[in-house]
């Protein structure tokens, strides 16, 4: 059983620069000991008969030929903008001046 202290989980925290009060490293001390004990009994399965595998379900990449089609025009690309300014869309501004 791992037991994880407080003391770890805030030296872990300060090693990844997250700064944790004690209340978020204690439950996060928790979290982390439900987390190594659930590793622990998985390690203690037996699978030297179970081969490995990336995927337990077979899985087909279904992709579509690749194909030289024609391209919109600049008229069809801009004609379901709601502004548009010199064969540009328009958008408005969200940041300030800088």
């Amino acid at each position: 059983m791992s037991t994880f202290t407080t003391k770890q989980v805030k030296r872990l925290g300060f090693l990844v620069r997250i700064g944790l009060t004690d209340e978020e490293a204690d439950h996060l001390k928790n979290d982390l000991n439900v987390i190594a004990d659930s590793i622990s009994k998985i390690q203690e399965l037996d699978t030297k008969d179970v081969p490995p595998t990336t995927n337990p379900v077979p899985l087909k990449a279904h992709l579509r030929d690749d194909t030289a089609a024609t391209p919109l025009t600049l008229k069809e690309a801009l004609s379901g903008a709601p502004k548009t300014s010199d064969g540009q869309f328009v958008a408005p501004r969200i940041l300030g001046s800088e």
